[in-house]
């Protein structure tokens, strides 16, 4: 009998993500890194921290990570 294959975790999507205990993917807000001078402190407050990923693409990137 063959061993089967071992999964690779992507790099970039293991960077980019991370799943909590409770199963919940989270990433991180775009359009904080850089020109927020021009940007109102309103929307800074509003994209920092971590945003939950909903639905069939957080399924896809739990696979991704081997957490499915």
């Amino acid at each position: 009998m063959k061993n089967k294959p071992k999964f690779k975790i992507l790099k970039s999507v293991s960077s980019r993500f991370e799943v909590t205990r409770n199963g919940k993917v989270l990433r991180k807000s775009s359009f904080l890194n850089h020109l927020r001078s021009h940007k109102s402190q309103k929307q800074l407050r509003r994209l920092r921290g971590k945003k939950a990923v909903l639905g069939r693409f957080a399924i896809k990137v739990k696979k991704l990570l081997g957490k499915a």
